[in-house]
């Protein structure tokens, strides 16, 4: 009599020449017939390597394995045993995405399938409308209040701001205009509750679609949430919630959308992976939020990795690796366990030290911040101040332009958590991957389009508002004004205007704030470091940022997989725009610091420290004792010795090999 066993194909390039001569060549140990199926293709010899081939199973196909003789069980068991090891291949794996939550974690992968519906069109009768109408109605209500019950919980452990991201689903669920849709589908048209939803939102979602604006597009997120939820309560059904897990995973999802981040328990999600993301996206702002590795943006995650597929997360390179082998594993179990221990470690023993060369040269460790909420974290681990508050928070969780006292509240309680330390605030950065509903103008290419600053001097409104708000918060602290993506005298000079303007509109009202504060303006951009002499003259401190700097010189976009490894900090160009903006700013004598993603890079902290940079503003925060002990490591006059080397080189893989391992000397565990 047969006997059968369905198992599915695991091994990452499916049922090539070497597992199908494995599968045979086992097969073939045993007396019973075996046969091979797929649900495409007809019974095969399984004995038979040219047979087996023809199936052409690849990764994912469910095959149906068949064997009748006198040991037709333990046959079975074999070779279920051989496809569910992977045929003893290695199928090791690397992905590079893009890193947007800093540690290194090693667990099972628990991938998110896609929660589709497929509601049949139902019609109702007469005397049933007014009890679907009662459904939806219900289904509504149910619906507002786990949100709401989301934004509630979300705002007390993360923040308000990232708690207002769940606004616009509430404000979806109290628009008339909807209800009434819904309503008119089951009353005219005699529709079920169910396919009056699914119709009505699915036509939006067609509309949101065919808008080229990438905020938009976002939105369309938020429209198939709103869908799904509203058909659990109407069909009551309940999805396995991420807050349910019973076993530590790193998930696996196309995307996550708000409500699947919220319900994250962290102490069963360890990391996530996801197919789209960028640094700024949802997913990627609350993982820094929550402290989680996460690695976003790798195309394929959900069609190449599997539920139960061992995974590695290395965030702070933006690296998945799948089905390591052991040796991988080893490694990565001794960075996971030896990372959060020095990190503890070095914690205690530098965060509340200055950060002194050996010789004594003295530089500033500040804190870059997404949110209010991340200056307690930068203060505790060491941050002397802020060095980069990033305002767009504020608009990117909104569907409305923040007001001028939503400015004065959020920098007045940053300034009182900072007391007197310095607070740099940068006036909006939108534009290019970050994008709010007031600026839905469509741009071939938004990175160089009407952007940050450009994006300012456009909208006198929003920038005066916003410039008043800094302006008043600076009569209670240690507050500077910080202008992103300058690109010319010209543009810096508008931009000092409207400062002036607020300036006397102010002290016509008669209302206080410091008339010296300090005005300096990001280098991000070519033209801004080939002026940087003139720029000098004119502000009273630089910041370098260095990610749009490194992505505007090299002309590579490192969110694309095909260029990305051309994006390097240790590119000739990129060093000699650095020296050439330093000198600038000493010659001029004013204060130089670094803001951009190299600064919290250790690798590059020596030949930063050489190059004459004596401020570095970096995140997260758990960086800041890491970067002190580099610096009180060495002498201010090897770090130039080594500024000096490095400008020698042409080629960035030897800039980075010979960085790398002097600062592999001074911390070997976070260097491998």
């Amino acid at each position: 009599m047969l006997i059968e066993r369905r198992v599915k194909i695991i091994n990452i390039n499916g049922l090539h020449a070497r597992p199908a001569t494995r599968f045979v060549e086992m097969a073939n140990k045993f007396n019973s017939e075996i046969f091979v199926r797929t649900e495409e293709k007809e019974e095969v010899n399984g004995k038979s390597i040219i047979d087996l081939l023809t199936l052409g199973a690849g990764r994912g196909t469910e095959i149906l394995i068949t064997a009748d003789g006198e040991d037709k069980e333990i046959a079975l068991d074999v070779l279920e045993g051989l496809v569910n090891d992977r045929f003893n291949e290695d199928n090791m794996e690397t992905r590079k995405g893009i890193a947007v939550a800093p540690g290194v974690v090693i667990k099972e992968a628990f991938v998110l399938e896609s929660e589709g519906y497929r509601i049949p069109r139902h019609l109702i009768k007469e005397d049933e409308i007014d009890k679907e109408i009662a459904r939806l109605e219900e289904a509504t209500s149910s619906a507002w209040k786990e949100i709401e019950e989301l934004e509630e919980s979300v705002s007390k452990n993360l923040g308000s701001q990232i708690g207002s991201i769940f606004a616009t689903h509430k404000l979806m669920l109290q628009d008339k205009q909807l209800m009434r849709e819904f309503s008119e589908r089951v009353q005219e048209n005699h529709l079920s509750a169910e396919y009056a939803v699914s119709l009505v939102l699915r036509v939006y979602i067609r509309k949101f679609e065919n808008v080229d604006d990438p905020y938009l597009s976002a939105r369309v997120g938020d429209i198939y949430d709103i869908e799904k939820r509203l058909l659990r309560n109407l069909l009551g059904e309940k999805r396995e919630e991420l807050k349910n897990l019973t076993e530590e995973v790193i998930v696996v999802a196309h995307d996550l959308n708000p409500s699947q981040i919220a319900s994250l328990d962290t102490t069963k999600v360890r990391g996530f992976v996801t197919d789209v993301g960028s640094r700024n996206s949802h997913s990627a702002i609350v993982a820094r939020a929550l402290g989680i590795p996460a690695v976003v943006g790798l195309s394929t995650a959900t069609v190449d990795i599997f539920g139960g597929d061992r995974v590695i997360i290395d965030g702070n390179r933006g690296v998945v690796i799948v089905s390591p082998d052991e040796k991988t594993i080893k490694e990565y179990q001794s960075i996971e366990k030896d990372f959060y221990v020095f990190e503890k470690r070095l914690s205690s023993e530098f965060k509340d030290l200055p950060a002194v060369t050996l010789d004594g040269r003295e530089v500033s460790i500040l804190g870059n911040i997404e949110f209010p909420r991340d200056i307690g974290p930068s203060v505790s681990q060491g941050a002397t101040g802020i060095g980069l508050y990033r305002t767009e928070f504020l608009y990117l969780g909104s569907n409305d332009i923040p007001t001028e006292e939503d400015h004065f509240n959020a920098y007045t309680q940053s300034i009182q958590e900072l007391g007197t330390k310095p607070i740099i605030i940068r006036t909006l950065d939108l534009g290019g991957d970050k994008f709010f509903p007031a600026n839905n103008n469509k741009e071939l290419n938004p990175f160089l389009g009407c952007r940050s600053i450009r994006y300012c001097l456009e909208n006198p409104k929003i920038f005066k508002s916003q410039l008043r708000a800094i302006l008043r918060a600076s009569a209670t602290g240690n507050v500077k004004i910080l202008f992103p993506m300058i690109s010319s005298l010209q543009e810096l000079r508008h931009a000092k205007d409207f400062v002036k303007e607020v300036m006397e509109e102010m002290n016509q009202e008669g209302i206080a704030f410091d008339e010296k504060i300090e005005i300096g303006i990001m280098i991000e951009v070519p033209s801004a470091a080939m002026v940087a002499d003139d720029l000098a003259k004119e502000v009273d401190f630089f910041s370098i940022g260095t990610n749009d700097l490194i992505q505007y010189t090299l002309a590579v976009d490192r969110s694309n997989d095909k260029v990305a490894h051309l994006y390097s900090p240790a590119h000739p160009a990129i060093i000699r725009l650095l020296k050439m903006i330093i000198k600038a700013a000493e010659e001029n004598n004013i204060k130089i610091g670094i803001c951009g993603e190299m600064g919290g890079e250790i690798e590059y902290t020596i030949l930063l420290l050489g190059l004459g940079l004596r401020e570095f503003s970096v995140a997260p925060a758990m960086i800041i004792p890491e970067v002190k002990k580099i610096i009180r490591s060495v002498t201010y006059e090897k770090a130039k010795e080594v500024a000096e080397t490095v400008c020698s080189y042409n080629d960035p893989a030897e800039t980075t090999e010979y960085l790398r391992n002097i600062a592999r000397e001074i911390i070997p565990e976070l260097i491998y």
